[in-house]
């Protein structure tokens, strides 16, 4: 049984339709990879899977772990083990970090939370407002500390190379290769692919270009023509047969 599995799924924001008729199929301990143009649909794909609400499903159903979980609330997907890391969280001032991972902490009972913090090198955070005056990597190595104090069944990544220096990529895709090898399945969103350069192992990777997942293959076939062509062109490259 997968451990996510879209089935035509369309999603709308303001009434209109950003996402459409989006179909795959993630296993345990499998990373994704979806690639595309600014605009396609990605982070609303991803609102969509977590229950946001400025996403809204209007056709198509999601499971997860074989439940139906398409009109399920975001804090019970977030029960069932379902996280997302923002491309661009929110700063929350007067709360701090440290604050809120001791409270995750005794939730999820993390036994290494110290060492994790060091790990991801956000000690030097912790006694700050969250994400309040965060640099680009700052964040993201923050937002990915938090996903992995909820030890979820299931992690989405938005963009988590964007924005940051080479050292910052390095810890997060060492971070992806720890969720993985926890039998974490993780979806990973990278416009410009700099993180897949970094991990030993990717699943599938699926192309999603004008609210359409386009083109899913191998990483071997598709990431050389990506990277050489685009996306438009890589697509017809791709389709053509390489």
């Amino acid at each position: 049984m997968p451990l996510l599995e879209l089935i035509g799924l369309s999603v709308c924001v303001d009434n209109k339709r950003i996402v459409e008729d989006a179909s795959l199929s993630l296993n345990s301990g499998e990373v994704h990879v979806i690639m595309g143009p600014n605009g396609s649909g990605k982070s609303t794909l991803l609102s969509a899977i977590m229950g946001l609400r400025n996403a809204r499903v209007c056709g198509g159903s999601i499971l997860f772990n074989g439940l139906d979980i398409t009109n399920t609330p975001s804090y019970e997907r977030a029960k069932l083990g379902i996280a997302l890391a923002h491309q661009s969280p929110p700063e929350i001032k007067g709360v701090r970090l440290r604050d809120v991972a001791s409270a995750m902490a005794k939730k999820y009972g993390c036994s290494d939370c110290t060492l994790l913090a060091k790990n991801l090198f956000v000690e030097p955070f912790m006694n700050r407002s969250l994400f309040v005056g965060f640099s680009g990597g700052e964040r993201k190595k923050t937002e990915l500390f938090l996903v992995m104090l909820q030890d979820p069944k299931l992690a989405m990544l938005d963009e988590p190379d964007s924005g940051v220096d080479v050292e910052s990529i390095e810890v997060i895709a060492r971070v992806i290769e720890s969720l993985r090898s926890r039998g974490t399945g993780v979806i990973l969103v990278t416009h410009t692919g700099a993180i897949t350069e970094k991990l030993s192992r990717i699943d599938k990777v699926h192309v999603l270009i004008d609210g359409r997942i386009a083109y899913t293959g191998s990483p071997d076939v598709v990431l050389p023509v990506v990277f050489k062509f685009g996306f438009r062109k890589g697509l017809e490259v791709l389709s053509r047969g390489v």
